[in-house]
């Protein structure tokens, strides 16, 4: 594995360390605050975490901040966008926590392997099946069937995570998360299905994560509707480094937002 050690669910001392000054940074500095419940819910350990809304370099934070600090969090990233210097590679590989994706030639196979070693650990495997920040705000996008897929194989429980809000970023910017009741791929396919694994790469298996992903957007969609209207300002409200922010951790552009004002200043 990339890491030359297994994804491990105890938070290391620089974790702790970094994970404290981003929650100043964000929490503090930009006062930005983020609603989240349903923490009950949470298993004690290995398990899939479904996160929807995506709509930012935000949303990993808000995953992090909605989960306690054990198991820790893992989640899959381009190898590519994040590995720009030798040095920002050392320090990824000390501090974990993502495990690096190289579009091209890199099947699901990869992706499961990387799954099963988290939650085997006991970790929490972090998946966003949208694949993009691009989308509607309060709504949720299409999603691509990897997650299911990796659902079905690894057969970890399953947690929805409801996101809304980090479409726009400013200073004092309000967001929230709920987590929803831990489910399994067997109970949110019912009926639709017999229980029976198709074998990997068939095409039953992947009509079966079809309707699996079709199941997480029934699930998802509506609670991400209902938690949106929870981080919506008054048209008057200041929106300080809007702009700034919101571009921070992205590449400069304009998103399938319905919202002209998300690119101004």
């Amino acid at each position: 594995m990339w890491l030359g050690r297994p994804p491990e669910a105890r938070a290391s001392p620089l974790y702790r360390v970094v994970r404290l000054f981003a929650r100043f940074v964000l929490f503090g500095l930009c006062r930005m605050r983020v609603e989240t419940s349903g923490q009950e819910h949470l298993p004690k350990s290995g398990y899939l975490l479904i996160g929807a809304a995506h709509r930012g370099w935000m949303d990993p934070f808000v995953v992090i901040h909605a989960v306690p600090l054990e198991p820790r969090v893992w989640f899959l990233g381009s190898g590519p966008s994040t590995f720009t210097s030798r040095v920002r590679e050392r320090f990824i590989h000390r501090l974990g926590g993502l495990l690096p994706v190289w579009r091209g030639g890199v099947g699901i196979d990869a992706h499961v392997a990387a799954a099963r070693a988290v939650i085997a650990n006991g970790g929490v495997f972090a998946q966003m099946p949208e694949g993009t920040v691009s989308g509607p705000p309060g709504r949720i996008g299409p999603f691509r069937a990897g997650a299911a897929l990796i659902a079905l194989r690894t057969g970890a429980p399953i947690v929805p995570l409801a996101m809304a809000g980090t479409e726009e970023l400013y200073i004092g910017r309000r967001l929230a998360s709920r987590v929803l009741s831990p489910t399994s791929a067997r109970e949110l396919l019912g009926d639709a299905w017999d229980g029976v694994l198709p074998a990997e790469g068939s095409r039953d298996e992947f009509e079966l994560a079809h309707r699996l992903t079709e199941r997480f957007e029934a699930v998802l969609g509506p609670a991400v509707e209902a938690l949106y209207p929870r981080t919506v300002d008054p048209p008057g409200r200041p929106r300080r480094l809007r702009k700034r922010l919101t571009w921070l951790l992205l590449r400069p552009g304009r998103l399938d937002r319905d919202d002209d004002a998300v690119g101004e200043a």
